[in-house]
């Protein structure tokens, strides 16, 4: 599948605008959508499941233009929404057979075997007669991937699908969507950069909604190169070094505190035994995020 999203707008009634003007093209594999909370993210995920109407721009999913053929459009989308709700009283696969009767997937599909099949991608089937309401986050949110996956979308969309759970789950759970994307656009929608750097091949930075990025993470990391740094101070001096500085992180060992920070190289010139460290995907978040303006302030 190819999606080819142009000028795409999206004002509220107060003249607020959640998107604005975005384009971009995006085909198979795993796509990370990175931003803070605020950016714009879900409301971008919403119009590209026809959830909400975009107020200007055109998206086209290979042939099929929303708005145009929204029906088919839904055939070959699957959502995993940050926020969603299951029948705890359920077993996994009841759930499922009544996620497929509500939505209407097409007749004469043997459901009994797709629900196995879905079940089975994301490693529940041994679970599958157990209710849900006894299921952890990373369960959870692993069947709510299976009901997406219940019309074998050619798009996925999943919008803050790590959020809560217990870094094992994380992994395990990106470790899914990866499997999942060979022969599908996956579309990771997270501020979580972890879920990023460790997913995906193509991402984009989505901030006050506008593209401020679009390319591979590890291009990404190379706007920072430069710019991260780390010295080794007292525990006493830390308090004045976070003043002054953008601190990445600082760890306490047996000879002091260890800094991380991000800065240009003229500006830490004072600090003692200061040397340049190789930037990650956090670090040019971080770094891009800092060199936005300053809003005015209006009095």
């Amino acid at each position: 599948m190819e999606l080819h999203i142009q000028n795409l707008t999206k004002e509220y009634h107060h003249g607020k605008r959640a998107i604005e003007n975005l384009s971009i093209e995006i085909r198979n594999g795993m796509f990370g959508l990175l931003g803070p909370n605020g950016a714009g993210k879900t409301t971008f995920m919403k119009i590209l499941v026809t959830l909400l109407e975009p107020t200007s721009g055109t998206v086209v999913y290979d042939a099929l233009q929303l708005g145009k053929h929204d029906q088919e459009i839904r055939r070959s989308i699957g959502y995993l929404p940050q926020e969603y709700g299951l029948y705890p009283s359920l077993t996994a696969r009841e759930l499922l057979h009544y996620m497929a009767t509500l939505h209407g997937y097409a007749e004469g599909i043997d459901w009994r075997s797709r629900i196995e099949a879905v079940l089975e991608q994301v490693h529940l089937r041994d679970v599958g007669n157990q209710r849900v309401g006894g299921f952890s986050g990373g369960m959870r949110q692993r069947l709510g991937i299976a009901q997406a996956l219940l019309n074998d979308p050619k798009l996925l969309i999943v919008d803050e699908p790590t959020a809560g759970l217990d870094p094992e789950e994380r992994v395990r759970f990106r470790n899914l969507l990866g499997q999942l994307s060979g022969n599908r656009i996956v579309i990771l929608s997270t501020h979580i950069v972890d879920d990023i750097s460790s997913s995906c091949n193509d991402m984009a930075l989505l901030d006050e909604g506008r593209i401020c990025y679009r390319g591979r993470p590890s291009e990404f990391i190379q706007s920072a190169e430069g710019f991260v740094w780390s010295t080794t101070v007292e525990p006493a001096q830390v308090p004045a070094i976070e003043a002054e500085y953008q601190v990445i992180s600082a760890v306490r060992h047996r000879d002091g505190v260890n800094v991380r920070i991000l800065a240009k190289p003229e500006a830490v010139t004072s600090l003692p035994a200061i040397r340049h460290v190789e930037p990650t995907l956090e670090d040019a978040y971080i770094w891009m995020m800092k060199q936005k303006p300053a809003k005015e302030v209006v009095l």
